[in-house]
């Protein structure tokens, strides 16, 4: 996974104070999270040369970019504290559709480009909100990236609340698809706050923080910005569930095959 981010370099083991070197409760967590920004980071890739226009090229790009530079921090910890050593390309590259923890949301297909922002909309104010409260509630490495990455997710939601608010307050066709787009995607957006034993544990530990507890201040901005775009919040009847457990929708399997192809194709190889 060659990509440049200024993410704080991973250090090659742990800190005084840091926990155990080996620990899967947390190792699980972090896959999960580097399987959202990768995952999320290969579906914008998609949009390269077919964005509605130039600037949005380069953005949704850039946005791709800094996630996959964070699903590079969050596998090479992973990969540590799973006691396997494995190492970035090796959890990017060699494991198979359900080996991946990430949430649905992040693998639902581009759609338009409304679609796309309702979808960045729903992931960049959780991931904010989980950041921040990982830059404040964890070890001290996890803790000086949760800083980082919330940063730079920030600029992120920025992007996903304008487009909102622009499509909504553009023509009739503009709000129509925008307010189908998050019709689309909403019945996805609760797994990103669902929490089980492990999580559970890693938050009465102190090692990381349970999303749970952020799901009402993230209805409360994304509502914020729906208004503000003379739209409104979709009220599902279902919900989605079992990306976590490596259950994955139809389009998941060549999104990951596209993903993994070069690799597959010349194993070992080096540039």
């Amino acid at each position: 996974m060659s990509t440049t981010s200024d993410l704080p370099a991973v250090r090659p083991g742990p800190l005084p104070g840091e926990g155990p070197s080996t620990d899967p409760d947390l190792a699980r967590h972090l896959l999960r999270l580097g399987d959202d920004a990768l995952v999320l980071g290969q579906r914008l890739c998609q949009w390269i040369t077919r964005a509605p226009t130039v600037d949005e090229d380069l953005a949704l790009s850039n946005i791709a970019l800094d996630l996959i530079g964070h699903a590079r921090t969050l596998f090479t910890r992973a990969g540590r504290l799973d006691g396997t050593g494995r190492t970035e390309d090796d959890l990017a590259y060699t494991r198979s559709e359900r080996e991946f923890t990430n949430a649905l949301l992040t693998e639902l297909p581009n759609g338009d480009f409304a679609t796309t922002v309702a979808r960045q909309l729903a992931y960049t104010h959780y991931a904010v909100l989980y950041y921040e409260t990982l830059a404040h509630r964890a070890t001290p490495e996890l803790a000086a990236f949760g800083a980082r990455a919330a940063k730079e997710v920030a600029f992120h939601r920025l992007h996903a609340d304008r487009w909102t608010v622009t499509l909504g307050r553009g023509t009739e066709e503009s709000a129509r698809r925008m307010q189908h787009g998050l019709e689309r995607v909403w019945p996805y957006t609760g797994e990103l706050f669902e929490e089980d034993g492990p999580l559970r544990r890693l938050a009465a530990s102190g090692a990381a923080p349970s999303p749970a507890p952020l799901r009402e201040t993230w209805l409360e901005r994304v509502t914020g910005v729906v208004t503000e775009a003379g739209l409104t919040v979709p009220a599902p009847t279902w919900s989605a569930t079992g990306g976590r457990s490596g259950l994955h929708t139809e389009e998941f399997g060549p999104l990951i095959a596209e993903l993994q192809s070069v690799r597959r194709q010349f194993p070992g190889g080096t540039w």
